[in-house]
């Protein structure tokens, strides 16, 4: 087991991080987090991020990294996971990538090259996103590679302004600069599924204790620490939403509601990222023995 990279993937709310606890414990595992806001220091109601406790002892890799202010680069990211994979295998234990950032565990597991970048295209698009918001942009990335804009959150700026520039500089679909699905590991990917009347219920309830945890006031103190220059993270799922509650924008209720809105808009383009990889073992979240058919996906073929 040791050669062999693991990953548990899926939406948000599914219990992944869990799971992926329990499967280090009985592999001798070690935790690599894939999840590409967990990579910040201070954000963790508004991430679900684990409590120490909650690992179990068990070593988790790639949490706490990166200040607020800092712009995330699924490159520097993927130069980051392969050293930490290589570093556990080293160790003779077991890697275990948990998160539902797609592109990021594709980034870790794929043999995948991104692509350059061009300065003045770049300084362009951008200065388009500030002039008019990440909407019409968007729009154009809709039109030009559909499903670039079903997988990119339609606030999700940085990316937008990524993608549009690889088109433009490559002459290809954003997409289409992703090769075919090709492991660079011996690597295997358990995914979790949630029925969606179930999922959303479960977002629901995770939104609400989130805030009876203190979202408001971890986000408040971050605001402090730069979260709203912040072009990554001041646009995560919660925080941008507590952001323009503490601004004035919108009540409490409002921003609530609208962080369960878009929590399962991403949700449903986390379930259409993961389920276009065939490599992805999925199980149902909630089976009894859900550790023991991991177990079983995990094992390397006789």
């Amino acid at each position: 087991m040791m050669d062999r990279v693991i990953a548990v993937v899926g939406p948000t709310a599914a219990g992944k991080s869990d799971l992926a606890v329990e499967l280090a414990l009985r592999l001798g595992g070690e935790a690599i987090n894939a999840d590409s806001m967990q990579l910040y220091r201070g954000m963790d109601i508004g991430t679900a991020k684990l409590t120490v406790a909650e690992r179990r002892d068990v070593p988790h890799h790639l949490l706490d990294i990166w200040e607020v202010t800092r712009t995330a680069s699924v490159a520097e990211y993927q130069e980051l996971s392969r050293k930490i994979i290589d570093e556990v295998r080293g160790r003779g234990r077991v890697p275990l990538l948990v998160g539902g950032s797609g592109l990021y565990i594709r980034a870790a597991l794929d043999d995948l090259e991104f692509p350059g970048t061009d300065p003045e295209v770049r300084a362009r698009l951008e200065a388009e996103l500030a002039e008019l918001g990440p909407g019409p942009l968007h729009e154009r990335l809709r039109a030009q590679d559909p499903p670039a804009a079903e997988a990119i959150l339609a606030t999700n700026g940085r990316r937008i302004v990524r993608a549009l520039e690889v088109i433009e500089i490559s002459g290809r679909p954003f997409t289409a600069t992703l090769p075919d699905h090709r492991y660079l590991y011996d690597a295997v990917q358990i995914g979790l599924t949630v029925p969606r009347a179930e999922l959303d219920e479960r977002i629901t309830l995770r939104v609400r204790r989130m805030w009876d945890a203190g979202l408001v006031e971890e986000v408040r103190a971050l605001e402090g620490a730069g979260l709203r220059d912040g072009l990554t993270a001041g646009r995560a799922l919660g925080y941008a939403q507590v952001l323009r509650f503490l601004a004035g924008e919108w009540t409490e209720e409002q921003a609530i509601a609208e962080t369960v809105r878009a929590t399962r808009r991403f949700a449903r383009r986390q379930e259409s990222w993961f389920r276009r990889d065939p490599r992805v073992h999925w199980l149902p979240y909630d089976a009894p023995d859900l550790l023991d058919r991991a177990l079983v996906r995990t094992a390397p073929e006789p």
